[in-house]
C-alpha cells in the first residue's frame, strides 16, 4: 500500500466543517502543513484564542477523520491561536453578539492553570543548556522519591531530544485506554511518558512552536497516570517553547535546576533561573552535577570543571542548594545501559547523593503545602 500524502490528508479533511458550520477547516485556511511520521499525521487548526475549549469537538472530529483513513496509524492534532504555514484565511471569529459568552473572568484575574486529576505535585527539572546530565539527573530523583514511598511519574518534555526512553531501559509503544487516555509506559515501578514511546529513535523532529505545546499537553492531560504524590518532568536544554509552555499554562509546584560547576554553564543556569521567578514558578533548588571525578582506581577526587560554582550561585540569588552529584563512571555506565544507578546499585554512594537530594525536593514540596491556607469551609446554621 502506497504512503498517504500530506495533500491527501488535507483533502480528507476538507470533510470537517468549520467552527461556524461555514464552509470547511481546509478551505477557511485554519489548518497548518501536514507533518507525517510513522504513519501518524502532525498538524495544527487556528482557532481564536478565547473559544478554544468550546472548539475542542472539532479537534477531535480532524483528528477521527485522518485516523479513519486506511493505512494511517494515528492523528495528532492542535488547536492554536497562531497562524503558521499551511493556511491563507483569517481565524473564523462568533459574531459579537456571542462574545460575552467566552470571555475572562470576572475583574480580568487570569484563569487557574488546570492540573491533572490524581496528581499532587508537578515539578520540572530544567537547565540553561544541554550536555549536563539534566535527564539522568531527573530519573534519579524520581527514583530517589520512590524510595520515601511515594508514588512517582516522569515525563520527558524534550520532543526534539526524547532520551527516557534509553535511560529507563523501555521500548515498544504505549497503550490507548478505550480510545482515549494513553497508558503509561513503566519500569522500576516509575510510570513514564515520552515522545521516544511514540515516534522512532531515528525520526528527525521538526515541528512547531504551538505543535510543541499541545503534544505536551496531550502528554499531561491524556495519559492515565493515576494517584501520583509526585510527576517530574524532565525539560529540554534552555528556555524556548517547552519551558514556557509548562510554566505558563502547568500549576507546577517548584522547579530544581542542574548546572555543573564551569562558568558557562552557570551562566545558562541563571537564564533558567531568571525565566521561572518571571513566571513566578518557585525555584526548589540548585543541583551540582558533574561536580568532581572520583578516579575508579585510586579514589582520589579531581575537580575537572572546577568545584563548588554551583553552590556558590545558590547561595549567591538565594536559591537552596540541593547538593553534589560526582562525574562517576559508574552513572554513565548504568544510565546508558537503561539501569540507572539508583535501582542499579541502590547502596552506593552515587544512589545515596541522589537520594538525599530528593529528599530536600520531597521536603521542600512539603513544606510549600503545609503553608498554603486551607480554603475556608462554609457552615450552615
Amino acid at each position: 500500500m502506497a504512503e498517504i500524502t500530506s495533500a491527501q490528508i488535507l483533502e480528507r479533511l476538507k470533510t470537517v466543517r468549520g467552527p461556524d458550520m461555514d464552509g470547511n477547516i481546509v478551505d477557511l485556511g485554519l489548518v497548518s502543513d501536514v507533518f507525517i511520521s510513522d504513519g501518524k499525521a502532525y498538524f495544527s487548526i487556528t482557532v481564536p484564542a478565547e473559544r478554544a475549549k468550546e472548539l475542542e469537538p472539532l479537534r477531535l472530529a480532524a483528528e477521527r477523520v485522518v485516523k479513519e483513513m486506511p493505512g494511517m496509524k494515528g492523528a495528532f492534532a492542535a488547536l492554536t491561536a497562531d497562524k503558521k504555514a499551511g493556511g491563507a484565511a483569517a481565524p473564523v471569529s462568533r459574531p459579537a453578539a456571542h462574545a460575552h459568552n467566552h470571555g475572562p473572568a470576572a475583574g480580568g484575574a487570569p484563569a487557574a492553570k488546570p492540573g491533572i486529576p490524581g496528581v499532587t505535585h508537578i515539578i520540572a527539572v530544567a537547565s540553561g543548556k544541554g550536555g549536563v546530565g539534566k535527564s539522568t539527573t531527573a530519573i534519579n530523583i524520581a527514583l530517589g522519591l520512590q524510595t520515601l514511598g511515594l508514588k512517582v511519574g516522569l515525563l520527558d518534555a524534550d520532543i526534539y531530544g526524547p532520551s527516557v526512553p534509553r535511560l529507563l531501559g523501555i521500548s515498544g509503544r504505549p497503550q490507548q485506554i478505550d480510545g482515549k487516555l494513553i497508558k503509561p509506559m513503566e519500569n522500576y515501578g516509575l510510570k513514564a511518558m515520552s515522545m521516544g514511546f511514540l515516534v522512532d529513535e531515528n525520526v528527525a523532529m521538526i515541528w512547531r512552536g504551538p505543535m510543541i505545546q499541545s503534544a505536551l499537553l496531550q502528554m499531561l492531560r491524556e495519559v492515565a497516570w493515576g494517584q501520583l504524590d509526585v510527576l517530574v518532568v524532565d525539560m529540554p536544554p534552555g528556555t524556548g517553547d517547552a519551558q514556557l509552555t509548562m510554566a505558563q499554562q502547568v500549576p507546577l509546584s517548584g522547579a530544581v535546576i542542574v548546572s555543573t560547576p564551569q562558568d558557562l554553564a552557570l551562566i545558562d543556569a541563571r537564564k533558567a533561573i531568571t525565566m521561572f521567578n518571571k513566571v513566578e514558578i518557585p525555584l526548589l533548588g540548585v543541583v551540582e552535577n558533574m561536580s568532581h571525578f572520583v578516579c575508579p582506581n585510586c579514589g582520589t577526587s579531581h575537580d575537572i570543571f572546577g568545584h563548588g560554582g554551583a553552590r556558590q550561585e545558590a547561595e549567591k540569588i538565594g536559591v537552596p542548594f540541593l547538593g553534589e552529584v560526582p562525574l562517576a563512571m559508574t552513572i554513565r555506565e548504568t544510565s546508558d545501559s537503561g539501569r540507572p544507578v539508583t535501582v542499579s546499585e541502590p547502596e552506593g554512594p552515587h544512589a545515596r547523593a541522589y537520594r538525599e537530594i530528593a529528599g530536600k525536593v520531597w521536603q521542600a514540596l512539603s513544606s510549600r503545602q503545609a503553608s498554603t491556607p486551607a480554603a475556608p469551609r462554609i457552615v450552615f446554621d
